[in-house]
């Protein structure tokens, strides 16, 4: 949900109950008056998470007054991380409507963000400073743009002229340690964190935040501060899913498993989340029925031949981000993140996951020439992160349900799936944080039904794309960096180069829950990691079935 400010409506809404439309008062005030009342209730809705109706009041408002700019950016702040297409026409119309509107920049610029188009973004962005120079959002959004794009050491002078604006502004104190540790200067960044939790600044998102930046090997005095919020009354379920994992994480390091993983059971009952298994089971079902060796055949000289584009897939942290860093610390590769390009063209052509049962009429619309153009689309949007790179590549784990539309735009494409032990696999994601599209790893029994729709998906691909696809498995990687890193390369298409083997001094940003692992040469102690916790995961290990190999 995006919780910010309509311009100048801060003072205006307080929070309480909602207040009752007054009929005989709406009677008398005028069309533009009876618009702003309806959209300050909508907000209020909105800030209540009653979505629905707050949507409903702001189409009430357009109905009568279409294009009315603020009830369009209402809607795009409803929409933004629910339907991000959806929010960038509303967004892109409120632009229209009243240009000079710096907030409207920067909420049209936030949903470019979020379907990993940051040139438009940063444009956006800029523009709204040039109409309010000292605008927090618009220096912080630009800042986290900057690291999202690779571009790290572009974000830190941002944050650091909004740290002179207001040093405590929370997404100042938390986007300025986070740009600093996306670039591996983690005592800087923990220092920042430290003030801002003196400072009362975002505490959870700070403890939760600190706690990545090193291992502990002995127990910080930061352990009973965490423990000591969490008795805090008036703890929202946000702050205490955070603090919950940043107890976790420090238990872990210091191996006391059953405590550590105590609190990341309260973690994920605090998040509230839930998941259709059955559901993304039919949607499984309909990708295996769909994409046939025939419906290949009949599309052979589809898309582009590029050998551009590299797809690195799996489960999240099944080794994406090593992998990754791997070979982009080739010269000739670059690592562009991970990137919502791709699902966005399946979004667009209808292989939604709500569309199970439904996708041949979505393939159906993909022609010789449209494939073609969408390549060639997706090959410019690559483009501008590195435009002489001879591999570029996109570490979106989740792309792994969308071989089958990366062998219709990309028959030369390479495809690494990273694999690692299932159950390791499963308990690494349960004990960290993932965002709403990941609700399937707030509960062990589903996260392991999970893991059986995803293995069931990739043997479908590997049986239709023979020889395509690159197993990268993450105990072989760590039992034999050099070995496996020289496979790597090869299936590239790539001469060797000896950089490869000293990924962790690579320059640039990482910007996942490894960040401080892949700084780190391999290690071997994250191997079977799951028997510290075999007897809190016994869900876990019965939904995997023949799957767990204990």
């Amino acid at each position: 949900m995006n919780n910010r400010l309509p311009p100048a409506w801060s003072k205006h809404i307080k929070p309480g109950p909602m207040p009752k439309p007054n009929l005989s008062t709406a009677k008398s005030l005028s069309p533009g008056q009876a618009d702003e009342a309806l959209l300050k209730q909508a907000y209020a809705l909105q800030q209540a998470k009653r979505l629905n109706e707050a949507q409903d009041l702001c189409l009430r408002v357009l109905s009568r007054t279409p294009n009315h700019p603020l009830a369009l950016y209402i809607l795009g702040t409803i929409c933004l991380g629910y339907e991000d297409e959806a929010a960038l026409r509303y967004f892109a119309r409120a632009v229209d409507a009243e240009p000079k509107n710096p907030y409207y920049h920067l909420g049209l610029a936030s949903a470019y963000v979020k379907v990993s188009e940051y040139s438009p973004a940063i444009k956006h962005m800029q523009y709204a400073l040039e109409l309010q120079p000292g605008l927090i959002e618009a220096l912080c959004a630009l800042g986290d743009a900057y690291v999202d794009f690779d571009k790290p050491e572009m974000a830190l002078p941002l944050y650091e002229k909004a740290l002179k604006i207001n040093r405590d502004h929370p997404k100042v104190r938390i986007g300025l340690a986070r740009a600093l540790t996306s670039v591996g200067r983690m005592d800087e960044a923990a220092g920042y964190l430290h003030e801002a939790i003196e400072r009362r600044i975002a505490v959870p998102t700070a403890y939760n935040d600190l706690v990545q930046t090193q291992k502990f090997a002995e127990e910080p005095r930061e352990l009973e501060s965490i423990l000591g919020e969490l008795e805090n009354p008036k703890l929202d379920r946000d702050g205490a899913e955070k603090l919950h994992l940043a107890a976790g994480k420090v238990l872990n390091d210091l191996k006391r498993y059953k405590d550590a993983f105590a609190h990341f059971n309260k973690s994920k009952k605090a998040s509230g989340r839930n998941f259709d298994i059955g559901r993304y089971r039919l949607w499984i079902d309909s990708l295996i029925e769909t994409f046939t060796p025939e419906m290949l055949a009949a599309r052979t000289g589809f898309g582009n031949p590029s050998e551009v584009p590299v797809f690195v897939v799996g489960m999240p942290r099944s080794g994406t981000t090593l992998t990754e860093q791997i070979c982009a610390s080739h010269p000739d590769v670059h690592g562009a993140g991970e990137l919502m390009k791709l699902r966005r063209v399946a979004n667009a052509i209808g292989l939604r996951k709500s569309s199970a049962g439904d996708l041949n009429q979505a393939i159906a619309s993909i022609t010789k020439n449209l494939s073609g153009t969408l390549a060639e689309e997706h090959l410019t949007y690559l483009s501008e992160r590195a435009p002489a790179a001879r591999r570029i590549v996109d570490k979106m784990p989740h792309n792994f349900e969308l071989i089958g539309l990366i062998g219709l735009l990309f028959p030369n494409a390479r495809i690494i799936h990273c694999r690692r032990d299932a159950i390791d696999n499963c308990v690494s994601c349960f004990v960290l944080r993932f965002g709403e599209g990941h609700s399937y790893n707030t509960d062990l029994r589903t996260l392991g039904l999970y893991y059986r729709e995803y293995d069931r998906l990739m043997q479908h691909w590997n049986k239709i794309f023979p020889g395509l696809i690159f197993e990268n498995r993450y105990e072989t990687l760590v039992d034999d960096q050099e070995a496996q890193s020289r496979r790597l390369i090869d299936y590239l298409g790539l001469p060797w180069d000896d950089a490869c083997l000293r990924f962790f001094d690579r320059d640039g940003s990482v910007n996942t829950p490894s960040r401080w692992q892949v700084r780190q040469p391999i290690y071997k102690s994250s191997v079977k990691r799951w028997k510290n916790y075999e007897s809190e995961i016994q869900p876990l290990i019965e939904a995997l079935g023949d799957l767990a190999d204990t």
